[in-house]
């Protein structure tokens, strides 16, 4: 199952700041998630202005550490770009408040330039599986 969710729009502003939350419910793991930035046209269709991957791999792997107490700042993982990834600059999976967190500037593509920077955090919902620790 796809499913698609939307930032708000931000209007007449060549590089718009969102800030916005969203919630996704991940099934597969493996699977990156795909994220596509559009223009909003009002009697038009909207413009596609590029699109990227975030593989959130490196990032499960941190959670499945198990880590406890760690101090605030503290880098567990750090990811290079690489063919493989849409990461324009290092990112790290770093220990925050009780939890970790990884923060990605990620390069879009079928597009002439474009950056994006993103936030990931795993939040365990009631009924939901979570992630095992264990091996």
């Amino acid at each position: 199952m796809n499913k698609k969710l939307k930032t708000r729009v931000v209007k007449n502003n060549c590089n718009p700041e969102w800030n916005d939350e969203l919630t996704l419910s991940i099934k597969d793991l493996n699977v990156p998630i795909t994220l596509t930035v559009y223009d909003k046209d009002t009697l038009t269709v909207d413009d596609k202005m590029g699109d990227a991957e975030i593989d959130i791999k490196p990032y499960v792997e941190c959670l499945k550490m198990g880590l406890e107490n760690l101090p605030n700042g503290c880098a567990v993982k750090r990811v290079q770009p690489s063919r493989t990834n849409c990461l324009s600059d290092e990112s790290s999976c770093v220990w925050n408040n009780g939890k970790i967190v990884q923060d990605m500037c990620l390069r879009l593509r079928n597009v002439e330039c474009g950056e994006v920077v993103v936030q990931v955090e795993w939040i365990d919902l009631p009924g939901c599986t979570g992630i095992s620790t264990k091996s």
